[in-house]
């Protein structure tokens, strides 16, 4: 390889080339102005100086070429367009008789589970109130709303189930529909709910290395209304709980989990998912979409042993230096390995997928602790149903 063609591919990396017409146009690596290439399979042109004067392959015909035998899918994945590639579908076995016993058995075993997590809880010390119905134990009141998110019923149509969960001794009292509600208000339950998903999670901390994060809503029965004064119309739309979150890419269990603001960007939440995880967890790797990439990312996940495959804006030029250069150079030259370690984090949106099919993707309460609260309680759930019927370690997934 020459020199023009190294720089070439420094070109094709760093900068972004515009296709018009028949022509592509180059930055200037001085950053002054572009040249016109015309790349011609027989005679390449372009009108830089050097070109033209000695008539050779410059360094932005070597970029253009590089360019175009480049072309991206949608997935992410690279085609070279010079040569013949077929795509094959890859089908995985699934194993049908543990599902079917997984899934008939499910509701028992989830109750067993979660009685089992509830039973650990510490029961702080709470004064006598003269009047009203006595208060549940923590490990009731957490039992009962979690079961009922698991349920997807009603209130008043998850008592028998609760019935029949008291009657096997699940519960110490069974509960009225609105004791459910109330405590599903209670703020004391939002650090007990994020210390249980954690917990329910540890099982699989020997099988777990790689993870992804990734953000996503919730929508409530809230709507927010507002005045468009360009079109002199008032808009209305739901409200919604964002949440971020960190699982692992092989059993989808959910290791972290964030609630802030609705409008809270996702590349600051990053450094909170990769300790609370990394305090339980040996992580290899992290992947995360573009929206996570900043250079105080990089840090924070090699800081804790792992490698981070965050994929970069058009924007990023790697000219921060250290790791994060280093990954903006692997992410150019080497697309496609990058990518396969990078397309581990379709498993976060997999993650969200199981989880608002299953326990639905809205929320039931109206305040905002509640919301919070039921939130967490899907995930909670989610990692108890992991727990009973792992996913299976596809292929493309074990190292």
């Amino acid at each position: 390889m020459d020199a023009r063609e190294e720089r070439g591919m420094q070109i094709a990396a760093i900068f972004k080339l515009q296709k018009k017409g028949e022509a592509w146009l180059v930055p200037s690596q001085t950053g002054k102005g572009k040249y016109t290439v015309f790349a011609d399979d027989q005679k390449p042109h372009c009108t830089c100086p050097d070109h033209v004067e000695w008539n050779h392959k410059c360094k932005h015909i070597f970029a253009v070429e590089i360019v175009i035998k480049r072309e991206r899918n949608p997935d992410g994945s690279e085609t070279v367009t010079d040569s013949v590639q077929i795509t094959e579908r890859k089908t995985y076995p699934q194993n049908w008789k543990a599902y079917n016993a997984a899934q008939t058995n499910e509701k028992a075993k989830f109750q067993q589970l979660l009685h089992d997590l509830c039973k650990g809880i510490v029961e702080k010390p709470v004064e006598n109130l003269k009047g009203g119905r006595p208060r549940l134990c923590l490990a009731d009141a957490l039992f009962a709303v979690a079961f009922k998110v698991y349920s997807t019923f009603s209130g008043r149509r998850f008592m028998t189930d609760l019935s029949e969960a008291h009657a096997k001794g699940y519960l110490t009292k069974l509960p009225h529909f609105n004791s459910i509600f109330n405590y599903l208000e209670n703020p004391d339950l939002t650090p007990i709910l994020r210390a249980l998903i954690t917990e329910s999670s540890l099982p699989l901390k020997s099988v777990e290395v790689d993870f992804a994060a990734d953000s996503s809503g919730f929508t409530t029965s809230r709507f927010e209304s507002w005045y468009e004064h360009k079109y002199g119309v008032v808009r209305r739309q739901h409200s919604w709980v964002k949440v971020h979150l960190m699982c692992g890419v092989k059993t989808n269990i959910v290791t972290a989990v964030e609630i802030r603001d609705k409008l809270a960007q996702d590349s600051p939440l990053l450094p909170d998912l990769v300790k609370a995880t990394a305090a339980n967890f040996t992580m290899n790797e992290v992947s995360a979409d573009k929206g996570y990439a900043s250079i105080n990312n990089t840090n924070v996940v090699a800081a804790h042993g792992a490698v981070p495959y965050i994929a970069f804006k058009s924007i990023h030029t790697g000219s921060g230096g250290g790791l994060w250069q280093k990954m903006y150079h692997y992410f150019q030259f080497k697309r496609e390995e990058f990518m396969q370690h990078y397309h581990k984090r379709s498993n976060v949106e997999s993650t969200f997928s199981m989880i608002k099919a299953k326990f639905r993707d809205h929320v039931r309460s109206k305040t905002d602790t509640a919301m919070i609260n039921e939130v967490l309680c899907k995930l909670l759930c989610h990692n108890i149903c992991c727990l009973l019927f792992p996913a299976p370690k596809m292929s493309h997934l074990q190292s």
